[in-house]
C-alpha cells in the first residue's frame, strides 16, 4: 500500500510539471527562456535562484509575467502578458522558483 501511494504521489508531481511545461509553451514563454540557459531573458534556474529568498517571490513573479519589466535582468525588457490568467501566472511563477 505505502509503495501505491508513493507511485501515485510520484505521478501526480510529474503531471504538474508537465502541465506547467505545458503552459510555457502556451504562453510561448520558451522563446525567450529556459530552464537552464540564458536566451533573450534569463534561466528560469536563475530567476529561482535570485528570487529564493524572497518570501513573495511567486506573487512578484506573477506581476512581472502579467506587467512586464525592464532593467532587472539588462537592457531587453520583458514584455507584458495581460492575457495570462491570474491563475496560470500564478502556475507559472510557482513552477518556476522549483527549477534548480
Amino acid at each position: 500500500m505505502r509503495k501505491f501511494v508513493l507511485a501515485a504521489a510520484m505521478m501526480a508531481v510529474a503531471g504538474a510539471a508537465q502541465a506547467d511545461e505545458a503552459l510555457l509553451k502556451k504562453y510561448n514563454c520558451v522563446a525567450c527562456h529556459a530552464n537552464n540557459a540564458k536566451k533573450v531573458g534569463p534561466a528560469y534556474n536563475e530567476v529561482a535562484k535570485k528570487y529564493a529568498s524572497k518570501g513573495d517571490a511567486v506573487a512578484y513573479l506573477s506581476g512581472k509575467i502579467k506587467a512586464g519589466g525592464k532593467g532587472v535582468w539588462g537592457p531587453v525588457p520583458m514584455p507584458p502578458h495581460p492575457q495570462v490568467s491570474d491563475a496560470d501566472a500564478k502556475t507559472l511563477a510557482t513552477y518556476i522558483m522549483t527549477i534548480k
